[in-house]
C-alpha cells in the first residue's frame, strides 16, 4: 500500500522547527553552530582552493615562460639543422622557432663568480616566443653592434655587481692552449640590458647571448644548434606529429614532461588540501546530526501526535531530512557569500604580501574556476545529506505506544 504524502504538511513543520523554541533554545543554537560551521568551511575552501591554485598558475605561468611549450633536441652530437626545422615550420605554419646554442660558464667579475647556463639566440625570434626575454630586448642598450653582447637575470648582475654597459667574464668548459700548457676558454661580452623572470634561480641561472659568439668563441657551425624553443597555443595536440615528422636522431619534449614531476606534486598537495578542509565541513555536519537528534527527541510527544493522527512515516522523515537539508544548503549559500567576499578583499588590497624570489609574484594570487566551485558545493552537498538521513529515518521510526505511555 502506498504511503499518503502531503508535501504542504511537511513544509510547514519544516519552517516550524527552524524558528527559535524557548523551551529547547540549545537545538536552536546547535543549529545555528551548524550552519555556521559549513559557512565557514565553504569559505575557507573556496579561498584556500583558490589561492592554491592562483599560485599554481602563477609558477606555471612563469615556468613556460622560460620552459618554453616544446623543445626540439638532437639525441645524438649531429645537432639540429636549420632545414629541418625549417620543415617543421612549413608543416606546422602557427608555431614560432628559436633555435638556440647552449653551455656552462662561470660568470665572474672583479672576485665574485657565478655559475650559469648560456643561451645563444637569435634575440628577434627569441623575444617573439618570450615576454620576459621580449621586455628585456626592447629595454636593452640597441646601439652595442657586437655580437658579444648579453642578456641576464637582474639578480645574476646584481650578486656580481654589474649594470648595463659593463662587460663581464664569461669562462667556459672548453680549453685553450696557453703557452706549454692549458687553462679554460674565457671571452669578456658586454651587458645590453636584463630580465626580470620573478625567479631567482632563473635570473641568477640564465644569460643570453648571440648564435655569432657561439660560432666565433665555440667554433659552433652554423645554421646547426643545439635544439630549438618552440611556441605553440595547441602543444598537445601536435607534439605526437612533430615527432613523426623528425629524422630518427631528433626529438620533442613538451613542457608537461619536462617538468611532470613538479606539476603532480602540485597537483597532489591541492587535492590533499581539498579533502582536509573538507574536513572542517564534516565536523560542521556532526552538529547537524546532533541538533536534528535532539530536536526528535524533543518532539517526541508531537512526532507520536502526528502519526496518530494519520500522518506517515515517509512525511515524517522528510520534515526531518528537509531540516537537515535547508540548514546545510543555508549554510552553503552563507559559505559562498563569504567566500566570494573573502576573495575579492583579498584580490583587491595587498593584505598578504609574499616575497616575490619564493612564490614568483608579490601579491596573494587567486584563481577559483567554476570546476573547483561545483567540486567544493557538490562535496558538501553529499555531506549534509548523508547528515540528514539517520536522523529523519530515527524520527520515522518513533515508537507511537511507547510514548504516549511514557507521556
Amino acid at each position: 500500500m502506498r504511503e499518503f504524502y502531503n508535501s504542504r504538511f511537511v513544509h510547514k513543520f519544516v519552517r516550524h522547527y527552524l524558528r527559535y523554541d524557548r523551551d529547547n533554545p540549545f537545538i536552536f543554537i546547535s543549529a545555528l553552530l551548524a550552519l555556521i560551521g559549513i559557512a565557514l568551511g565553504v569559505m575557507v575552501l573556496m579561498i584556500g582552493i583558490g589561492v592554491t591554485n592562483g599560485t599554481h598558475q602563477e609558477f606555471k605561468k612563469r615556468l613556460f615562460t622560460m620552459n618554453y611549450p616544446l623543445t626540439v633536441l638532437a639525441y645524438d652530437n649531429k645537432g639540429v639543422p636549420k632545414s629541418e626545422l625549417s620543415k617543421l615550420k612549413e608543416q606546422f605554419r602557427d608555431i614560432k622557432i628559436s633555435p638556440y646554442y647552449t653551455t656552462q660558464v662561470i660568470a665572474k667579475n672583479a672576485d665574485s663568480v657565478q655559475g650559469s647556463i648560456l643561451y645563444g639566440v637569435d634575440f628577434g625570434k627569441e623575444a617573439a616566443i618570450n615576454s620576459i626575454f621580449q621586455k628585456a630586448y626592447r629595454d636593452s642598450n640597441r646601439s652595442v653592434k657586437s655580437k658579444y653582447r648579453v642578456i641576464l637575470g637582474d639578480d645574476l648582475a646584481l650578486s656580481l655587481g654589474l649594470r648595463v654597459g659593463d662587460k663581464i667574464t664569461l669562462f667556459f668548459s672548453h680549453q685553450q692552449a696557453v703557452g706549454f700548457g692549458s687553462m679554460p676558454l674565457q671571452k669578456r661580452f658586454t651587458i645590453v640590458g636584463t630580465f626580470d623572470s620573478g625567479l631567482t634561480a632563473y635570473d641568477k641561472g640564465i644569460i643570453y647571448t648571440t648564435h655569432e659568439a657561439f660560432e666565433k668563441v665555440l667554433k659552433k657551425v652554423p645554421n646547426v644548434y643545439d635544439g630549438a624553443h618552440i611556441f605553440s597555443d595547441k602543444p598537445m595536440d601536435i607534439i605526437q606529429s612533430m615527432k613523426a615528422s623528425l629524422p630518427e636522431n631528433m626529438g620533442v619534449e613538451g613542457w608537461w614532461e619536462q617538468n611532470g614531476g613538479f606539476f603532480e606534486a602540485m597537483q597532489m598537495e591541492k587535492k590533499a588540501l581539498f579533502l582536509v578542509l573538507l574536513l572542517i565541513i564534516l565536523v560542521a555536519s556532526l552538529n547537524i546530526i546532533s541538533s536534528l537528534l535532539m530536536t526528535v527527541m524533543s518532539r517526541r510527544s508531537e512526532i507520536a501526535l502526528m502519526r496518530t493522527l494519520g500522518a506517515s512515516q515517509k512525511e515524517i522523515s522528510r520534515i526531518f531530512f528537509y531540516l537537515g537539508i535547508t540548514i546545510g544548503v543555508l549554510g552553503m549559500f552563507l559559505g559562498t557569500l563569504l567566500g566570494l567576499f573573502g576573495i575579492w578583499l583579498l584580490t583587491t588590497y595587498n593584505i598578504i604580501s609574499l616575497p616575490a624570489d619564493i612564490y614568483a609574484t608579490s601579491k596573494l594570487p587567486i584563481d577559483l574556476p567554476l570546476s573547483d566551485f561545483l567540486k567544493i558545493i557538490g562535496g558538501t552537498a553529499v555531506i549534509v545529506v548523508l547528515a540528514s538521513i539517520y536522523p529523519a529515518i530515527r524520527a520515522s521510526r518513533t515508537d507511537i505506544l511507547t510514548v504516549l505511555r511514557n507521556e
